[in-house]
């Protein structure tokens, strides 16, 4: 399901980046949004769903493989979040970039990078049972 929200969270940045540059009121709601789904969606990544389910679920889940793979998955999401600080600083040097703008591209990038590769590690563990 987490490559899955990573693609709405990515199209929900989509939409962030592509209007008009003019501040609206609404800006600081949608920022406010996405710093909460932002969250949600590390913790869950984090703890493998959160303390939602009681604590059998959780420790059958949270097997050694899908701990490698969630630590993977951070450290492919770091690796995906310095490439894009790279391509940022090539960026600013054309054209200006605030700092609001570029974190808020380093996080959705490290975020989606992270969450993809969560769910394709742990989709192809499930399809070699």
């Amino acid at each position: 399901m987490l490559p899955v929200v990573a693609f709405i969270f990515l199209a929900q940045q989509a939409t962030y980046f592509s209007g008009d540059r003019a501040p609206r009121a609404t800006d600081d709601v949608h920022i406010a949004a996405w710093l909460v789904l932002s969250s949600v969606l590390l913790i869950v990544l984090a703890t493998g769903g959160g303390y939602i389910y009681p604590r059998v679920v959780r420790e059958f889940a949270n097997d050694e493989v899908t701990r490698a793979h969630r630590s993977a998955a951070f450290g492919f999401g770091f690796f995906a979040s310095m490439i894009g600080c790279i391509a940022l600083y090539a960026y600013d040097l054309f054209e200006p970039l605030s700092g609001r703008d570029a974190i808020h591209l380093v996080m959705t990038i490290g975020i989606a990078a992270a969450l993809l590769r969560f769910g394709m590690l742990e989709r192809r563990a499930l399809k070699d049972d």
